[in-house]
């Protein structure tokens, strides 16, 4: 059984992957499963009434999961797969849980092969949120992700550097990280 097939098994059993991307280290629950999104929770040591954002591998995907204006699609289509997170408001399958109860949902498409290939196999979006207590430092390493989970996947040292955070819905950059001017820099021609 190969990593990916792994990660899935685990995935499918509503256990806890920690997974690589562009960025830093993620926690990985299966995003439809209140049990598994409950152990993210508790992982992380995160308030419930935080919202935790979720991964998907394709654009058909985030649309399963969100509306997206049309507007929207050539902000998408410009930084996704990237380091972005985009707010986007959320369809009735989301768990409330996952939105913090905003009705709005985080949506990452890590441009990292890896991660995109198991939430394909996986073929639903897992959570998408870093593998560390809340409130610690983004793990880069192995090393650093202290969260309890049944699988990690060790992609070496990772940039550490968070994802940009946007509210498509006012485009407005909640938290800048990666690729913060080139996205600033589309909206305001947006």
């Amino acid at each position: 059984m190969d990593i990916i097939d792994k990660a899935v098994s685990v995935l499918m059993h509503d256990g806890t992957i920690v997974y690589p991307t562009e960025t830093v280290y993620g926690l990985g629950a299966d995003a439809f499963s209140d049990e598994a999104i409950l152990k993210v929770y508790e992982a992380k040591k995160r308030p419930l009434a935080m919202p935790i954002s979720i991964a998907v591998s394709d654009f058909d995907m985030l649309a399963a999961v969100a509306y997206v204006e049309p507007r929207m699609h050539a902000f998408i289509e410009a930084f996704l797969p990237g380091p972005v997170t985009v707010i986007l408001a959320s369809r009735r399958l989301v768990p409330d849980i996952l939105t913090g109860g905003t009705g709005m949902i985080g949506i990452r498409m890590p441009a990292h092969d890896l991660a995109l290939r198991i939430i394909e196999r996986f073929d639903s979006p897992i959570t998408a949120t870093s593998a560390n207590l809340h409130g610690s430092k983004d793990p880069q390493t192995p090393d650093e992700c202290t969260v309890p989970r049944e699988l990690l996947i060790d992609g070496g040292r990772l940039p550490g550097i968070s994802s940009t955070v946007v509210d498509l819905t006012n485009d407005k950059i909640l938290r800048r990280g990666a690729k913060a001017e080139a996205v600033e820099a589309f909206l305001k021609k947006f």
